[in-house]
């Protein structure tokens, strides 16, 4: 039987230079924190304690805006109708990124031990009195939230000396894990995006997407692969995790430029990821199969391309109320382990941090709901034919949603529009209706990096 995937030679889609969009309002800030606290009445928390640092500032950022730079820093939410956002010595010249800190919806405080090794630590309360200033202590029952949750409601995601200092003020057992309200696939706050957030997560996608395209098309053999990443022309924008880019024998993955050469026959990856986005491709530094290892000159017809297929189906799947578990199902009856290789979970939500958590794995009942933001991050490894990536970002809207995206973000629609067609009309691939591509590169896949306009489409 005829494979339904082919190779197509065809230009990549062009879109114009897009500006970053309007910042998120005040007023979505303190309905973000609104929301928090009605989850709090529920769980019966008097207060919550937020914590963030330079790697995990995203929830943080997403209540507040301010993401730490250097420190730690500590929000937090109780009795009090203003939050108060405890911060380090360097961290309070940057309080003004925050709108309510702006507009006075936010209380702050110096925690100097929060700043660098042997900075000031003359000018602070300690954590115990500025913790019993909020009322906490005798009958306070205070929800930790860190970066990630573990089942066990005592295990804290937070630095010990913040956990034994609340411990110490309201007992063990009223202090109790509560990272799921924000990071949860189901029911967690971030999970379920706004119109603003989608906005800003495909202004990301498009710089991310645009840098791997000038990527793309500047390989070329004999470069190294720092001149190579110099094409990204990367422009300070923060990053959500590393920027990778390796290529040549003895590659490790995750790992940076080196100054290895970039030789006909190597295998090559790379990840560009900025806040809402990682856009990330695989695969060889050839022109044609003749190009590859002999072991490996099949990677099309056995690995690449039945990957491509693969992943169309895995679109065809991701419907609201589509079961995670059905989409893990479809990658792992499609992609057996055995020859791809793929042991983490085939998609995954992305917020501003590139990895929140993820409804999609074996056995999983929670459905995809309006307002996720998925990474298509499906990932096969193989010892012989090396790896493959389709991996962007996508949004999933219903009506109501994909009504105010367009009214309020008219040009971000239509550009999602635009980036539909040719993946229905141009690869083949058929998505929902409620499936939004963020990425000027969404599903184009080229197997063979010295040809990016030959990329993977679906037989008519």
């Amino acid at each position: 039987m005829k494979s339904p995937h082919r190779l197509i030679e065809t230009a990549w889609p062009e879109f114009p230079p897009v500006a970053e969009p309007p910042v998120v309002p005040v007023e979505e800030f303190q309905s973000r924190v609104d929301r928090l606290r009605a989850q709090m009445e529920e769980q019966r928390l008097s207060h919550l304690v937020v914590y963030g640092d330079r790697e995990h500032f995203a929830n943080l950022a997403y209540l507040t805006n301010f993401d730490p730079r250097f420190e730690e820093a500590l929000l937090v939410i109780g009795p009090e109708s203003r939050p108060l956002l405890i911060v380090g010595n360097e961290c309070e010249a940057y309080l003004p990124i925050s709108p309510l800190f702006q507009n006075g919806s936010l209380r702050t405080e110096r925690f100097q031990p929060f700043s660098l090794l042997d900075q000031p630590r003359d000018r602070s309360r300690s954590l115990e009195d500025i913790f019993r200033g909020e009322n906490i202590g005798a009958g306070a029952h205070v929800g930790c939230v860190g970066w990630k949750y573990y089942g066990d409601p005592h295990k804290l995601d937070v630095p010990s000396y913040i956990v034994d200092a609340l411990r110490g003020v309201v007992g063990f057992d009223n202090v109790t894990d509560a990272t799921a309200l924000l990071v949860h696939p189901g029911q967690g706050l971030r999970s379920n995006c706004s119109p603003s957030e989608i906005a800003f997560f495909e202004y990301s996608n498009i710089k991310a997407s645009e840098a791997m395209k000038r990527i793309h098309f500047a390989l070329r053999c004999g470069m190294t692969d720092r001149e190579l990443v110099e094409e990204a022309r990367y422009d300070g924008t923060p990053l959500a995790c590393h920027l990778t880019l390796k290529t040549g024998p003895g590659r490790i993955s995750l790992a940076s430029p080196k100054g290895s050469r970039i030789e006909k026959g190597h295998t090559w990856s790379a990840n560009i990821s900025f806040w809402g986005s990682n856009i990330c491709r695989a695969g060889w530094i050839a022109e044609r199969a003749a190009d590859l290892p002999p072991i490996a000159r099949e990677y099309v017809s056995a690995f690449a391309g039945p990957y491509f297929e693969a992943m169309a189906d895995w679109f065809n799947h991701l419907r609201i109320g589509q079961p995670g578990g059905v989409l893990y199902r479809v990658i792992r009856e499609r992609l057996p382990f055995d020859k791809f290789g793929i042991f983490l979970n085939p998609g995954h939500l992305i917020h501003l941090d590139e990895w929140v958590s993820s409804p999609i794995y074996e056995g999983s009942d929670i459905p995809i709901r309006p307002g996720m933001v998925i990474q298509t991050d499906v990932i096969p490894s193989s010892p012989v034919f090396f790896s493959t990536r389709m991996e962007d970002g996508v949004a999933i809207v219903d009506g109501a949603l994909r009504e105010e995206l367009q009214r309020r973000f008219p040009e971000c629609y239509q550009r999602c529009q635009a980036r539909r067609r040719f993946v229905q009309e141009v690869l083949g691939i058929a998505l929902p209706e409620e499936v939004l591509p963020l990425s000027n590169m969404a599903c184009i896949v080229p197997p063979y990096l010295l040809r990016p306009e030959c990329i993977f489409a679906l037989q008519c």
